[in-house]
């Protein structure tokens, strides 16, 4: 079978390509930054009679016209808010090279190169260079582990700009749960691109906008095959035995024309992804340290069908329809956890999308983009049976993490963006998600011990016993929605303003007064416009996620009925606590005057164009967390005795708060382009620091009467950061990519593993110690690929190949471990558990066609 595809592919690679009437002229619309711009106006204009012929590029930013005579043609291409770029194009009987067409923003007379895979400086508000921008060759170039996009870019991301939902993934400008098209039908991603635009939520260091590739007026695939196998794997530094591994991963796309049509076109891409893993356990039990390795297997596949369809020169249509299944075995091991304490899950979401562009006039352009989704995900535990957990040293029984979770959502972006004179004025609403989300929580239904130490189970002496009863089905609509307005102003050829206004709203917190200013700056001193001074500052205001929603409602002491009992009888007391009313039920509530958390974020900064294709930005950042969410236990024991609880109708009374504080600062160094003439990357070099005294919305402190020591480095700070990418072509059809990580030690916390405060958490401090008072260690890691192409031909300006490829992940074999310990009661003190994957070897091979 695999024989007859690639005789297939080879077959439609080696077809000639014949052009009776003419030749095709193609090209990319990008602007100053390198990101490409969908819905550009491109002519092609004959310099002998004045003929014009007249596309607009799609979503990818590509345009295309066939079947050109030989001759001298003008490219003019028009987009909103730009200047209009004209390029001259000499046809003759093979095709040209495809034109990268760089638009610089209206007013800006600084000089522009046109050269591929470089950024410019710009007097643009919304052009900084310290944005990260990967396109498609960079992405075929650079080692990714298993193709996983999303997951290499997520390094350049900055923690105090993520909110409390966790990453923001945007999707061909649409707000999405996981990217639902394989790697490559990727175009490009960009990360932090106009970092203070109102048009999202986040800032720029919190989001990840992705740009997919649509059909193209030819028949084109790739295909993608990826395999490792623990043959050519270095051992875990915790593993007794080398883990035996294997991972397989089929990948591709195909797209053309629609039945021969001009104006419309498809993509299918595709991807079957195999993993035999394995967890390495390293814990200690009664009878000793526990160094195993335990098969933790899945299994993914991804489908996607886009549509594409030009209609006139004024409205472009796409419509997507995506798949994704998930199917994981033994999850949750590893380290001190058990397999006996794994469970299984499972997940499938599928999702269909619709956009509208429409150029209402050359000033005018309308915007709209709908997403529907479904989702559904259990988890099953491996075993029924009570979890036993004694912190830090090992975790067994069940996993006690059976539940359902079910959502229907959508997503709406509708905007309209404007024209004229020295304004570029965008506006429109944004509802970043409007879901019908349902849980069946039969979690901790049997129960789950908790013991400071191994002396302490031995002797039968848990300290906790946490357990539900009741009825665990929840079902709520959550709403959010979003409406923005801004306006970039060209205050002078060399100086441009941005100023917006955003505000948002959801639902479940009374708080609707959230609007949040934004503006930045760039002016370009001097006639070179080759330094530009850059500065902004904004307001961010976070959502709660479907988290803390699921427990306000779930956890009111009526439905699902939530027992923590300190000191119980081991292990009766899982009956005592099935009895109606032998236990206090514990609930979650919101405080009175809870609001929605922001942050406030400022950063100046300096830029400079080296040479034409590189650039250096230095950059300092800052930001300032206020209201931020933390969880309070309300009816703790009172000091100085700690016995008894204030209300005794209920057990721990969590209380969902905004009343924590961010303050971060880091300098960052950016630097984009061609260091020489065979080397092209990009490299970031971040020192800064980031205090707060909340790790989160689920977080509670230790004394809930006395928060004096909670104010310190926060769980993500990092004194260094170096993140680099790029590559080297050191001869023809060989490119060597390469992708390092470097980073400085974490904070943690020095903790007695005792439950001093009797809340039934032992997450007590010694005297006078604050959080996050120990370092942990640092980070390092260097992959390498290494591809050869073979080129079978080339037509239109397109590629057609066979690529082989050899990655190496953590090249080096350097110890990243994952988990220090800082449990006094633990026999792991001041030691690692867990350690990050070692050396591995992959080979790939590439189709395209």
């Amino acid at each position: 079978m695999l024989a007859t595809v690639f005789s297939l592919i080879a077959a439609l690679a080696l077809a000639p390509q014949s052009s009776p009437r003419g030749v095709a002229v193609s090209g990319v619309v990008q602007d100053q930054t390198g990101a490409v711009l969908p819905g550009a106006q491109v002519a092609l204009v004959s310099a002998a009679d004045g003929a014009a012929q007249r596309v607009v590029s799609d979503g990818s930013g590509v345009f295309r016209f066939d079947r050109v005579a030989p001759g001298t043609y003008d490219i003019r291409t028009e987009f909103p808010g730009f200047k209009t770029n004209v390029r001259r194009v000499r046809v003759a009987a093979r095709a040209p090279a495809p034109a990268t067409i760089v638009m610089a923003i209206e007013g800006v007379t600084q000089e522009v190169s046109v050269t591929t895979g470089g950024a410019q400086a710009s007097a643009s508000a919304a052009a900084n260079l310290d944005a990260i921008a990967v396109d498609a060759d960079a992405l075929d170039n650079l080692p990714v582990l298993d193709q996983d996009v999303v997951g290499a870019m997520t390094r350049f991301l900055d923690s105090t700009a993520i909110g409390t939902g966790g990453t923001t993934i945007i999707v061909d400008g649409i707000e999405v749960n996981a990217l639902a098209v394989s790697a490559s039908a990727v175009q490009q991603i960009k990360i932090n691109q106009d970092p203070y635009a109102a048009e999202f939520m986040r800032p720029g260091r919190g989001r990840i906008e992705i740009v997919t590739k649509p059909g193209g007026r030819d028949y084109t695939g790739t295909f993608n095959v990826r395999f490792r196998d623990s043959a050519l794997y270095a051992r875990n530094a915790f593993a007794a035995t080398k883990p035996r591994q294997q991972r397989r991963i089929v990948e591709g796309t195909l797209g053309g024309p629609v039945s021969g049509s001009k104006t419309s076109s498809f993509l299918l891409s595709g991807s079957y992804d195999a993993e035999d893993s394995q967890a390495v356990i390293f814990a200690e039990t009664p009878d000793g340290v526990v160094q195993a390795n335990a098969p933790t297997p899945s299994r993914n596949d991804l489908f996607s069908a886009s549509w594409n369809h030009q209609q006139g020169d004024r409205h472009t249509q796409s419509l997507r329809f995506s798949h994704l299944g998930q199917n994981n075995r033994s999850q949750g091991i590893g380290g001190v956890i058990l397999p006996e304490a794994g469970f299984d899950h499972s997940d499938r979401e599928d999702e269909l999308t619709f956009r509208q562009q429409t150029v209402l006039s050359p000033r005018l352009l309308h915007d709209v983009r709908f997403m529907f989704g479904v989702e559904y995900e259990p988890r099953v535990s491996l075993i029924a049976a009570p979890r036993i957990v004694v912190q830090d040293a090992f975790t067994g029984g069940g996993a006690q993490n059976d539940q359902t979770r079910t959502e229907r959502h959508f997503t709406l972006v509708d905007s309209l963006t404007w024209s004229a004179g020295r304004h570029s004025v965008k506006a429109g609403i944004n509802i970043p998600d409007w879901s019908w989300r349902g849980l069946d929580d039969r979690t901790s239904a049997i129960g789950t011990f908790y013991f400071s130490s191994l002396a302490d189970y031995a002797a039968g002496r848990p300290y906790s016993l946490v357990a539900q009863r009741g009825d665990g089905h929840v079902a709520f609509l959550e709403k959010v929605v979003g409406l923005f307005a801004q306006d970039e102003i060209r205050v002078r050829p060399n100086l441009s303003l941005d100023l917006g206004l955003r505000y948002d709203w959801q639902d479940y917190f009374h708080d609707d007064d959230n609007f949040a200013p934004r503006a930045s700056f760039a002016y370009a001193p001097g006639e070179s416009g080759k330094t530009v001074i850059r500065g902004g500052a904004g307001v961010f205001y976070d959502r709660t996620g479907p988290g803390p929603i699921l427990d306000l409602l779930r956890y009111d002491g009526a439905h699902l009925r939530r027992y923590v009992v300190t000191d119980p009888a081991f292990p009766s007391a899982i009956a005592d606590a099935a009895s109606a009313g032998a236990q206090p039920p514990s609930i979650v509530r919101l405080a009175g005057d809870a609001t929605i958390p922001y942050t406030a974020q400022y950063s100046v900064g300096v830029e400079r164009q080296l040479r034409p294709r590189t650039t250096l930005a230095i950059n300092v950042v800052g930001s300032k967390g206020i209201a931020m969410f933390r969880s309070r236990d309300v009816n703790a024991p009172p000091p100085p005795d700690f016995a008894a609880r204030p209300d005794p109708a209920y057990g721990v009374v969590r209380q969902i708060e905004s009343a924590g504080r961010l303050n971060a600062a880091s300098l960052q160094l950016t630097f984009r382009g061609q260091v020489t003439r065979f080397f092209n990357g990009s490299a970031e070099y971040s020192f800064g620091r980031a205090y707060n005294d909340s790790s989160g919305v689920v977080w509670m402190p230790p004394n809930s009467y006395d928060l004096s020591l909670e104010y310190a480095r926060a769980d993500f700070n990092q004194r260094h950061r170096f993140e680099a990418f790029g590559a080297l072509t050191p001869g023809k059809g060989v490119t060597v990519g390469v992708s390092t990580s470097l980073g400085s030690g974490r904070p943690y916390s020095l903790i007695t593993g005792l439950d001093t405060f009797n809340t039934g958490t032992a997450n007590a401090r010694p005297p006078g110690v604050p959080r996050n008072s120990l370092d942990g260690p640092g980070f390092a890691d260097v992959d390498l690929r290494v591809s050869r192409e073979f080129s079978l031909s080339a037509a239109g300006g397109r590629r057609h190949g066979i690529t082989v490829g050899v990655d190496a992940f953590n090249v080096l074999n350097h110890v990243n471990y994952s988990y220090f310990v800082g449990n006094l009661s633990s026999p792991f003190f001041g030691r690692a558990v867990s350690a990050q994957q070692p050396r591995r070897i992959q080979f790939s091979l590439r189709v395209r066609y």
